[in-house]
């Protein structure tokens, strides 16, 4: 309907998976790097997880089309089944022949998959089952899964197993039942969903292949379609379908932030918000608060007034009484001084310095500790931090995380109230943590725990301005960086030419440092891995989180 208006050839953001629509951004990237990894090495399992809509098939099919000529996949879409069903769908797709006796015998089943994971590994095929949706397969199915691993030969597993799922498979695998399970997957990975920049990327992508010439969504629409969107390449797909609608609707040949703003409205049902009408709303309270605060003033210092009035005439009149009803002088900075030692609740330093904790407040602050500077009302942050050398990391994780990425961050908090405040976080030890409200304050960790869940976001000055992964195979300045700093923590005297090819040496050197930083240990240096390595080897005066950290000012 809308084609003809904006030149386009065809619907860009239909919700059928394409692949002449493939954006991988630079999550989808790393997780595509797991999944060949798991490919290219033998044994164990690797998992990908991620929300529904984050694009976890989009991945699966890049991973088909670029599978290694020894490798046969089998791929099983809905694994809501039965453990023979489950064994006879694994046949069916390696085109193995299954008698009729054998369909409903597990050990029929499995010594004919054997067979067959034998002859395979004689002529040099990798096997590899990858089971999609997995979040959905039977504990009695995820047990067989688990005996699969079973086949091998003295050297290496028979069978490469990669489960792909919502976030409910990374519950499931934590039971206790299943441990066992849990402890040969030697690969994990959560896919997120796109930052700010990355959906403004993945929506102009998606024009420019169905034929747009020109930007149709306004920079501020893209913003806005990111914010309603949550980065989920599914909604935003459902959103922006609807704004183009809605432009042809008032013959308007660009997309603006009211109009995404109403799609929204359609895709979910309910209203929506623009996204300064809490600010806006937040100010309006302090402005009142403000006001009677002033008014409370002018009337306490004219009850003030009357009441010195009072008390010099009755003075005048018994002197003595007065004496007796006045307080005592030590009392008073007594008192005070002992209100002055107690330190503000983190609920106290909310209430009393929400101006602070917009977006803008809190990457100012952030910012500076960087000694970068950040211009309120400009282009979003990260692209901010990006022309500066820096990079955001988002991510939703724990304290444990935040010491081991050792730098400081933007807390996302929520209050009582279930207002939102975003706030610096700049120093932790096992006990407390230091929050820039007002001036640095120390708040309990029990405290802090109240109103933070997990999600937050922080700055880090990577070696290298094309950030990838870098795994086995791969040569370059990047790959000879990596090295350097893996042999610098190991007190590896630096040699005078260190290698740019990601070996098996350095695919060794990674192995160890993640296996040590509790990291998941798949030997390829993802972002994660990145970030934790540019922490521990931080150049003096960074910013770090820890105060017993060597580095930092």
């Amino acid at each position: 309907m809308y084609l003809s208006l904006f030149g386009l050839n065809e619907k860009p953001f239909a919700i059928t998976p394409d692949p002449r629509y493939l954006y991988l951004s630079e999550r989808h990237a790393e997780a595509l790097a797991h999944l060949l990894y798991g490919i290219n090495e033998a044994g164990g399992f690797v998992q990908l997880t991620g929300e529904v809509g984050t694009g976890k098939t989009t991945v699966v099919r890049s991973l088909l089309a670029q599978i290694p000529q020894n490798a046969e996949i089998a791929l099983i879409l809905n694994p809501r089944m039965t453990a023979p069903e489950f064994l006879l769908t694994i046949c069916e797709e390696l085109g193995i022949g299954v008698p009729d006796y054998a369909t409903g015998s597990l050990k029929d089943l499995v010594d004919i998959l054997s067979h067959y994971l034998l002859r395979a590994h004689g002529r040099g095929k990798r096997i590899v089952l990858v089971v999609d949706e997995a979040q959905n397969l039977a504990p009695e199915v995820l047990e067989q899964v688990r005996l699969l691993t079973n086949l091998e030969t003295n050297t290496q597993k028979l069978l490469q197993i990669i489960l792909i799922g919502q976030p409910e498979l990374r519950e499931a695998l934590a039971r206790t039942e299943l441990r066992q399970l849990a402890q040969r997957i030697t690969g994990r990975y959560h896919l997120c969903p796109l930052l700010r920049q990355e959906t403004a990327a993945y929506v102009r992508h998606r024009l420019r292949v169905a034929g747009a010439t020109n930007d149709i969504f306004t920079p501020h629409a893209l913003a806005e379609v990111h914010r309603l969107s949550g980065g989920v390449p599914r909604v935003i797909n459902v959103i922006c379908d609807r704004a183009l609608l809605a432009a042809y609707t008032q013959d308007r040949h660009r997309v603006t932030t009211p109009m995404v703003r109403r799609s929204a409205e359609e895709v979910f049902g309910r209203r929506v918000l623009p996204w300064w009408l809490p600010y806006g709303a937040a100010a309006a309270t302090a402005a009142v608060l403000t006001f009677g605060a002033i008014t409370l003033w002018q009337f306490g210092a004219s009850a003030f007034a009357r009441t010195h009035t009072v008390l010099v005439s009755t003075a005048q009149r018994d002197p003595v009484a007065h004496a007796a009803a006045a307080p005592h002088p030590a009392a008073g900075p007594a008192a005070a001084a002992s209100a002055s030692s107690a330190a503000p609740t983190l609920a106290t330093l909310l209430a009393a310095h929400t101006t602070e904790t917009d977006p803008d407040s809190a990457f100012g602050k952030l910012f500076a500790l960087w000694r970068a500077h950040y211009v309120a009302g400009s282009t979003d942050p990260c692209t901010q931090a990006l022309q500066q050398g820096l990079e955001c990391f988002v991510q939703h994780g724990s304290l444990a995380q935040l010491r081991l990425y050792n730098r400081p961050a933007i807390l996302m908090l929520n209050d009582e109230s279930g207002a939102a405040h975003q706030v610096v976080l700049s120093r932790l030890d096992d006990t407390q943590a230091q929050v820039d409200l007002g001036g640095s304050h120390t708040v309990g960790l029990l405290e802090l725990s109240r109103y933070w869940f997990g999600d937050f976001v922080l700055l880090w000055r990577p070696t290298s301005h094309h950030l990838k992964p870098l795994s086995l195979g791969m040569r370059g300045e990047d790959v000879r960086q990596l090295r350097e700093r893996l042999e610098q923590l190991r007190g590896v005297k630096a040699t005078e030419s260190p290698s740019d090819v990601f070996d098996a040496q350095l695919g060794q050197l990674v192995r160890d440092f993640q296996r040590s930083h509790r990291l998941a240990v798949d030997g390829v240096a993802g972002l994660q891995t990145l970030v934790v390595l540019n922490s521990a080897t931080a150049e003096p005066h960074s910013p770090v989180l820890l105060a017993s950290s060597v580095h930092g000012s």
